[in-house]
């Protein structure tokens, strides 16, 4: 991964991997990715809403996010662009923050990692793209560590949550 030489400690313990074909181009799946007005249209969860606060496509740069459910609950995040080799490699930090942009203990479940490091490989073939996506805690604690390793498989449905409303906003274009 890109951020190994930064001196970012991975986790070692469990990796959440994620493979996805898109019946779309490579560059039009970038774009969803990287794209302001395109990752409102779709980032989140069903039933949400995404506002996006900044997108900054450039290693150091952020995407801020407020995800509104609907009682009216807002959930926010940031992703730290690490590097970023278009249109083929994305790597981020991402974590749970207040509006500002603050990081702050995930509201779900104050034990999980502060932050988790993201590698979304783009390759294509025959117009389709397969999309590789690996996420690792960072820079936790042991106890942390424990609680992604458990909630593992919940944070593996909210991704693929998310990638079947990419699909849907593909699928419409």
């Amino acid at each position: 991964m890109g951020a190994r030489n930064s001196g970012v400690a991975e986790s070692v313990d469990r990796e959440l991997v994620i493979t996805r074909i898109f019946n779309a181009p490579r560059d039009l799946v970038w774009k969803a990715f990287t794209d302001r007005d395109r990752m409102a249209k779709w980032w989140g969860m069903k039933g949400l809403t995404t506002r996006v606060l900044e997108l900054d496509l450039r290693p150091g740069g952020t995407f801020l996010y407020v995800m509104r459910m609907p009682d009216g609950r807002e959930m926010c995040g940031k992703w730290v662009y690490r590097e970023i080799a278009a249109p083929e490699l994305l790597v981020v930090v991402h974590f749970t923050t207040d509006e500002t942009g603050k990081p702050i203990p995930h509201p779900y479940d104050p034990n999980l990692p502060p932050e988790m490091l993201t590698t979304s490989r783009f390759r294509e073939h025959a117009g389709r793209t397969t999309l590789e996506l690996r996420s690792v805690p960072i820079n936790e604690t042991p106890a942390q560590r424990a609680a992604f390793n458990k909630l593992a498989g919940a944070m593996e449905e909210g991704f693929n949550n998310s990638l079947d409303l990419l699909d849907e906003y593909l699928a419409a274009l």
